[in-house]
């Protein structure tokens, strides 16, 4: 049988660079989650600019089921990373907080039988990390960041989702009014959605 989750890190390492931390996660009756952090730092004055990233590994080992069918599917189905991208050096904040959360939203497949898709809206109840203006994230569309990774039949495709935080406004908003329409705000608004500090676009 293939090393899925082998050849998932592989594909992180690919587009991402080499990983300089990873935390291991394991809730009751899951299997092993890990959130790998991939740093892309500069300096400017004294302070670091650039882009942090946390990758899932481990939500793709088993296919996400579909919640209405009598009997999961061990081998097909839909399978899925999750990636979350900020800005550092723009709050005097400790994002790697988010290590938790992330491991959470990436076991809910198999603790609450979601099926997550570009889309959907994930919440985690609480700040994604202590003093976070966001306690859920909107699903986008995968291909950009990381590549699909495709494996052999009959498995389905890796999908890397990146996920972009909301705030419970905006959160509301999307639930009225859809997906798409929130992403439409943003980009008409210039949201920086890196920004870990930002507030919520003007949603008059």
């Amino acid at each position: 049988m293939v090393d899925v989750l082998a050849l998932v890190e592989a594909r992180l390492r690919t587009a991402l660079g080499e990983p300089d931390a990873r935390a291991a996660v394991t809730f009751l009756g899951t299997d092993r989650i890990e959130v790998l952090r991939f740093t892309d730092l500069e300096t400017s004055g004294t302070a670091p600019t650039g882009i942090v990233r946390y990758a899932t590994l481990g939500m793709s080992a088993q296919p996400m089921a579909d919640p209405t069918a009598a009997v999961a599917d061990p081998v097909a189905g839909p399978r899925a990373e999750l990636v979350l991208s900020v800005r550092a050096g723009g709050a005097d904040t400790d994002t790697d907080k988010v290590l938790r959360p992330l491991a959470v939203l990436a076991a809910s497949p198999q603790v609450e039988g979601l099926v997550v898709a570009p889309g959907a809206s994930l919440d985690v109840g609480d700040p994604l990390w202590p003093g976070a203006p966001f306690t859920s994230v909107l699903v986008a569309e995968p291909g950009g960041l990381v590549e699909d990774l495709e494996l052999d039949a009959p498995l389905d495709p890796v999908r890397f989702l990146p996920l972009l935080p909301m705030t419970p406004n905006e959160a509301a908003w999307k639930r009225v009014h859809g997906a798409g329409a929130l992403q439409e705000r943003w980009l008409a608004g210039g949201t920086d959605l890196r920004d870990p500090a930002r507030r919520s676009v003007s949603l008059d």
